[in-house]
């Protein structure tokens, strides 16, 4: 009979101990980040309402950790890029476009990381996204411009991704809401310090027929305020609700949104 100085079953457990331990300190103190700027690590704001936030039931087979992509937590600390990156609805969020985006941007680029900093809020009208703006108590710009601030310390802010407009579809609502999301543009480049950051907007769903009324108005952004574009949400589908996009469409708005911001970015 073999004799063991320690037991194997004690040995297994302090094996998958050993695992369990460097896989958390992996996702959560990304080693390739370092302190200050690093000008090849790029990063994207991704603000809004729950489309922009992802109401997608989470997909495994796509959300495996790809070691260029980061997204600042709650915490406001660096973590693996994983859906749901957004937090705004503990019990409800889930897959919105952003990995898939950052996915999209980083293709064929070795040199390159993205650190997403999502600041989306479900329910959140437009009039919330502006200095001082309030909704549920909760503060959706001021919160942005500071999380934004806190990642631009270790990167460079490239682009902002906005999907808002299904609480604003409605007739009053709408025939203001260019001039406000204007006024939001020029804003978010003046507390960011770049007058020409590039802005990507995307529709609304096209399942319904109120959507339409912001989606006219999205339509004629880019001749309203330079470097900015709009992406179609034309053929995508809900998941059963016609308010948020599936899983598998909110991953294919993301690399439309890729799309339209590789041809921005100067």
């Amino acid at each position: 009979m073999k004799r063991y100085l320690f037991p194997p079953i004690f040995i297994s457990c302090v094996l998958s101990l050993l695992l369990f331990t460097s896989s958390a300190v992996s996702e959560k103190t990304p080693p390739v980040i370092q302190d200050g700027v690093d000008s090849n690590f790029h990063l994207y704001l991704l603000i809004g309402q729950s489309n922009m936030a992802g109401r997608g039931k989470v997909d495994e087979q796509h959300n495996q950790a790809d070691p260029r992509l980061y997204m600042l937590d709650k915490n406001d600390e660096w973590v693996l890029a994983k859906d749901p990156l957004h937090f705004d609805r503990p019990k409800a969020v889930g897959v919105g476009p952003g990995l898939s985006f950052a996915k999209a941007m980083i293709k064929g680029k070795k040199d390159i990381q993205i650190g997403l900093i999502p600041s989306a809020l479900g329910g959140s009208p437009i009039r919330a996204w502006k200095s001082g703006g309030e909704f549920t108590d909760v503060f959706p710009y001021d919160e942005a411009i500071r999380r934004a601030k806190i990642a631009m310390k270790r990167g460079v802010l490239k682009g902002i991704l906005w999907h808002q407009g299904e609480s604003d579809s409605n007739v009053e609502a709408s025939k203001v809401y260019l001039e406000k999301l204007v006024a939001l543009i020029k804003q978010l480049r003046e507390d960011l310090g770049d007058p020409d950051l590039p802005f990507v907007a995307g529709e609304l769903g096209y399942y319904r027929p109120r959507y339409d009324l912001i989606n006219e108005e999205l339509k004629k952004l880019p001749e309203a305020i330079e470097n900015t574009a709009v992406v179609s949400a034309k053929g995508l589908t809900h998941k059963g609700d016609t308010t948020h996009f599936n899983t598998e469409s909110a991953q294919k708005f993301g690399k439309r949104y890729a799309k339209a911001m590789k041809k921005l970015i100067r």
